[in-house]
């Protein structure tokens, strides 16, 4: 009987180790998951703020050529203002599916990766 009590004992302290193992796990794995996402948000916020000074740099260039081109420099101005507007009101009625679905897809798919797939 004492036999028993004794393997039970060591049993039910396994099993305590195995589910503290387990809990230490998946918080890892989550703090693993949550630095990637974290990470690439950050490296594409980067990418954006550089690629809006792109953007900014480029399109007083555009429009000053325009301008000179046209000979009234601020319809080159409007001209590149327009073009901006367009292209917002374009985005904005198609923003489910350039900027909401894209980023939810990728940020599942992060979320999901198997440890495969990161080496």
């Amino acid at each position: 009987m004492s036999d028993t009590i004794d393997k039970i004992e060591g049993l039910t302290e396994h099993v305590k180790e195995f589910v503290n193992t387990r809990v230490e796990l998946a918080k890892l794995r989550i703090a693993e998951k949550t630095s990637l996402v974290i990470g690439n948000i950050i490296a594409v916020g980067v990418v954006a703020v550089l690629f809006l000074f792109v953007i900014v740099f480029g399109s007083f260039a555009g429009a000053w050529v325009l301008g000179d081109w046209i000979g009234m420099r601020y319809a080159g101005f409007l001209i590149v203002a327009g073009f901006y507007l367009l292209v917002a009101i374009i985005v904005w009625f198609a923003r489910q599916r350039l900027i909401r679905f894209p980023v939810m897809n990728a940020i599942i798919r992060q979320l999901h990766k198997d440890e495969e797939d990161e080496s």
